[in-house]
């Protein structure tokens, strides 16, 4: 909640917009970190949302704070000139945290989210060495349906964007699908670093690969043949950083991994053969997964090297990974028309 010094400070326009908030009616607040808005905190103008959500907008700053997003349409904006001008950090680790989803920066479960203009980041590995166990650093976990990032930067190492499913009972299911579109967005990372078992769609994002002697860029998790659950790449470019020497575009993290590439652009660090084994319980993930490409572009496009277990679509299978067709639901969805 605001501070009661704020409060009692406040000008009476900031009253009556914070009364009809805490009442339940739509309506905007801000926040500002030097006490100039209704709010300090993020967090904070969370948890005073009504529980059907509300617009919470962020003057530029550096937020450090974990944040919690359970309440349905809640919408972040962030209010710079660009993204990198609000930036929401944390830096606890699985070491630190005590697992990996448990690092989170943000963990976002409620359902609408938006966010747009901004910068989520786990700051965890920009000053410490990787390991192989512990060093895993969520910038964003979420878990939300019909979530929609707009503009938005995420920085982290490894592991940086979990995009999961609602829910699974467990590896044979049934598992609830959640629905999430990235446009025009930031992803940067180095192992594993998008992630999980969502119905996710990246549409013109930037995928930049940080330096590491060898990135994978996805571990999809689908479950089993018939979950709701898969990445689709459009009009994307991977970009790489110094050092990042051997670029695969993803391992399976369980065996039914679906990974789509459509019309993006790879750089030369990219691995010819593109996709990298993981096998589970000493058996081979590959054979049963779908990694497929339609149209890349750049020095790391070579369909004739790849692995022969992934595909290369015609253009009548890349019709269908659009982002009106592929997060559909039965609801319709349609990402591309929700904006502010």
């Amino acid at each position: 909640m605001p501070r009661r010094n704020d409060l009692r400070r406040a000008p009476l326009a900031v009253m009556l917009a914070l009364t009809a908030y805490a009442s339940g009616a739509a309506v905007t607040v801000t926040v500002a970190a030097d006490g100039s808005a209704d709010f300090t905190s993020v967090q904070a103008s969370i948890d005073a949302a009504p529980a059907a959500g509300g617009v919470i907008r962020i003057r530029p700053g550096v937020y450090r704070e974990r944040l919690a997003v359970a309440k349905p349409g809640i919408r972040l904006r962030g209010l710079g000139a660009t993204p990198a001008e609000v930036v929401l950090t944390y830096d606890l680790s699985a070491g630190t945290g005590g697992g990996t989803t448990k690092s989170a920066s943000a963990t976002i479960s409620g359902t609408d989210f938006h966010a747009e203009n901004l910068t989520f980041e786990n700051s965890f590995s920009r000053d410490k060495p990787l390991t192989q166990e512990g060093s895993q650093a969520v910038a964003v976990k979420v878990t939300g349906d019909r979530a929609v990032f707009r503009r938005v930067r995420f920085l982290g190492y490894q592991d940086t964007l979990y995009a999961a499913s609602q829910s699974c009972q467990s590896d044979a299911g049934p598992c609830v699908p959640a629905r999430q579109y990235f446009a025009d967005c930031y992803i940067e990372g180095n192992v594993d670093f998008i992630f999980g078992d969502a119905l996710a769609f990246f549409d013109h994002a930037e995928i930049h690969a940080l330096a590491h002697s060898t990135v994978m860029l996805t571990a999809q998790s689908k479950h089993y043949a018939d979950e709701e659950s898969g990445y689709v790449f459009d009009h994307c470019k991977v970009t790489a950083a110094a050092g990042a020497a051997k670029i695969w575009l993803g391992r399976p993290w369980r065996a039914y991994a679906s990974v789509v590439f459509l019309h993006s652009e790879l750089p030369a660090e990219i691995v010819p053969a593109g996709w990298s084994e993981w096998e589970h319980n000493g058996k081979a993930s590959l054979p049963t997964v779908f990694y497929a490409e339609y149209q890349s572009t750049g020095p790391g496009a070579n369909p004739q090297a790849r692995d022969p277990h992934s595909r290369q679509l015609t253009a009548a299978q890349a019709a269908a990974f659009t982002p009106q067709k592929f997060l559909a639901g039965s609801d319709g969805w349609d990402p591309t028309g929700v904006h502010e």
